[in-house]
């Protein structure tokens, strides 16, 4: 078993660093090569600015690197509840954001020719007890009627030809869902900023970030550099010098296996259609099947906020018992790999985007990124150059998670209240 993400140890190493130590001015300075940097630093850098990218690691080291590898669209929670506490027209809004988010993804692979097995096989919201086909028929109804009528409800009949499992009662399909391979992905977007003229820095931390007579400027071990404008794009990830954004994200671990490559047979008595797959519980799993016929099998396995060899193994432990208690026929599989990363959850489980004290700001994501981030990155990059602001979070009020400022100390409580909540509802 390796214990490093699949979408890394399959993916190519990004050829195209810059050379030298990062100095000088910039129009725009992106902190992160992930996702949501390095879709804002190909938008900028096809429009003409001189981007720095400064990524304290390696291109697409944190969540856009470490996800299961789902593009699924819509809210990712109850679009009944964001009705009723925003108003239908906003719910609305944020719905076919995510929508949007795989269209700008699927538009950059044809335009940058990014070789990551794009395709859109469709998501299967599943119940996992009877009693929650009540709240999920109801969710269904207000979206099919409102914000996406490409999606249907199947009763437990309807799932034997979608899954190879008897412990679901029904589902939500929303067919405009998608998968990619990730690291393939990130590594073409990178590849394709650079290709425009954005230079990216690997093992660059941004060490301080102040303003200046120029805008800002911003420090790392090999040098200074100017810019008018910064984005900061570390999600989870984000260090202490950027303490404001530190008390609004919360970084959870999510977890992930993959299996042996699974033999036709096997997939056929596992996923038959090939969609992703998301349970209902609170504490519960998604899953799919990689391009070489893996399962891609994740969750919140523990509450904890780290991610490292030890950590990821108990949490690989406990997903490989809920993958054999979903599909008894694969408890013995061989498990080729083990990873874990981090997720930025925000109070409410919404983005958020915008600008405070000078600095510009998409993140926060809570374990929904991947669909949506690169088209944030667009977003913001629009609104550094005057271009348009059409943000759909800008709604949001961000307030500050009480008690928290930085490190979570309150994630075991919280992990053993959704696990009572799951035991009784």
């Amino acid at each position: 078993m390796k214990f490093s993400s699949y979408w890394h140890h399959t993916a190519p190493v990004f050829s195209s660093p810059a050379k030298s130590a990062p100095s000088g001015h910039f129009d725009a300075a992106i902190i992160g090569a992930g996702f949501t940097g390095l879709g804002a630093a190909l938008k900028l850098a096809k429009g003409g600015a001189r981007v720095a990218v400064l990524e304290a690691e390696t291109v697409g080291f944190g969540a856009s690197g470490r996800n299961g590898g789902h593009l699924n669209n819509g809210l990712a929670h109850s679009f009944t509840g964001a009705c009723a506490s925003f108003g239908e027209a906003t719910a609305i809004k944020m719905y076919r954001a995510f929508d949007e988010g795989i269209d700008t993804i699927e538009r950059i692979i044809a335009e940058e020719n990014i070789s990551c097995g794009f395709r859109r096989g469709g998501k299967l919201k599943l119940a996992s007890k009877p009693q929650h086909m009540a709240a999920l028929t109801t969710n269904f109804e207000a979206i099919n009627r409102l914000a996406d009528p490409d999606t249907a409800l199947l009763n437990r009949e309807d799932l034997k030809e979608e899954i190879g499992s008897d412990a679901f009662h029904g589902a939500m399909l929303q067919r405009k869902s998608g998968m990619i391979h990730m690291g393939r992905f990130v590594h073409g977007l990178a590849e394709a900023a650079a290709g425009h003229g954005a230079e990216i820095y690997e093992t660059s931390p941004v060490t301080h970030c102040v303003s200046d007579v120029k805008g800002h400027r911003l420090t790392t071990p090999y040098g200074d550099l100017t810019a008018s404008k910064v984005l900061l794009a570390t999600g989870a990830y984000t260090t202490r010098n950027f303490g404001w954004f530190r008390r609004r994200i919360v970084p959870v671990g999510s977890f992930l296996i993959a299996t042996r490559p699974l033999s036709d047979e096997e997939c056929g008595m596992t996923l038959p259609t090939n969609r992703n797959c998301v349970t209902s519980m609170n504490v519960g799993n998604y899953f799919r099947l990689s391009h070489d016929k893996r399962l891609i099998f994740g969750g919140r396995a523990r509450f904890s906020a780290s991610s490292d060899q030890h950590s990821d193994a108990k949490s690989g432990a406990v997903l490989g018992d809920a993958m054999a208690g979903i599909f008894p026929h694969l408890t013995d599989v061989d498990i080729d790999y083990c990873w874990g990363g981090l997720v930025d959850m925000t109070k409410d489980r919404f983005p958020r985007a915008g600008q405070s004290d000078g600095l510009y700001y998409a993140m926060g994501y809570s374990g929904h990124g991947a669909q949506i981030a690169t088209h944030m990155g667009e977003i913001i990059a629009d609104q550094m150059t005057g271009e348009s602001d059409r943000n759909p979070w800008a709604v949001l009020p961000w307030h500050a998670v009480p008690g928290h400022f930085g490190k979570p100390w309150f994630l075991p409580l919280v992990g053993a209240y959704y696990k009572i909540l799951d035991k009784i509802k």
